[in-house]
């Protein structure tokens, strides 16, 4: 898989920094950017409240009780940090802040299955969207700093097999492509492209649902970066050289 954000990373990973500041912002101190913001997963300290999407912390007011209603936290500059809404120290609804004031990540409950949790770079450019159906995470999509598309996947419902992935170089132009064309039989098209923007490969490809995993299937191209190409044939996933 191409190196995003992987949701499961992006929404509890950073345990042990949660679990140093978690007890600090019960008592409602204030902090640095610093203190609060990983470069790579942003102001993920609050994932843990949130049981929509794993999340198994309650978080407690200032006299011991699950916190309810609207709650706010600080900077030490007194610029906001996270507004949420919590029901039985629960989150359902929040925002988390750069210390600049703009606005590092959104999340709100769709309906009873689905929620959605969107981030965002420093500047305001989206930065993922993420779509929850019953807890997993069923779509997703990355962008670059430029604002072009990095990363799209999309998982049936059920989450036992994919819709698509694709991935894009950071000019928007595809890397790889991996769309289902036959849903019935889980039958896949595969095309993975050069920086130049040339064809590398293409073929069909078939999900194997004991193995949960996808393999080649049937004839395949694969080009040069000139152009050129030759034929490969795969039987059950493996290269058929007769």
């Amino acid at each position: 898989m191409k190196k995003v954000i992987p949701a499961i990373f992006l929404l509890l990973s950073g345990i042990s920094l949660q679990a140093q500041l978690l007890p600090k912002f019960i008592g409602g101190k204030k902090y640095t950017q610093k203190e609060v913001y990983d470069s790579t997963y942003g102001i993920n300290i609050y994932e843990r409240l949130n049981a929509n999407v794993g999340g198994d912390s309650v978080r407690n007011d200032k006299k011991g009780y699950a916190s309810q209603g609207w709650v706010e936290d600080q900077y030490e500059s007194g610029k906001l940090l996270h507004k949420g809404y919590y029901v039985d120290g629960s989150l359902r609804i929040y925002k988390n802040y750069y210390e600049n004031g703009k606005i590092e990540r959104s999340f709100k409950v769709n309906d009873l299955k689905r929620c959605t949790m969107v981030l965002y770079y420093s500047d305001s450019t989206m930065k993922s969207e993420v779509v929850y159906y019953n807890g997993q995470v069923q779509k997703q999509k990355d962008y670059y700093p430029n604002g072009k598309l990095e990363y799209d996947e999309e998982s049936e419902k059920n989450m036992i097999y994919l819709v698509r992935r694709n991935s894009y170089f950071t000019d928007g132009n595809p890397e790889s492509l991996f769309e289902i064309i036959d849903p019935k039989k889980k039958v896949y098209t595969k095309k993975e492209y050069y920086p130049n923007g040339n064809i590398k490969e293409e073929g069909a490809m078939v999900f194997d649902k004991a193995a949960i995993d996808y393999r080649k299937e049937g004839k395949w191209k694969v080009y040069d970066e000139k152009g050129k190409a030759t034929e490969e044939y795969y039987v059950n996933g493996e290269l058929n050289k007769r």
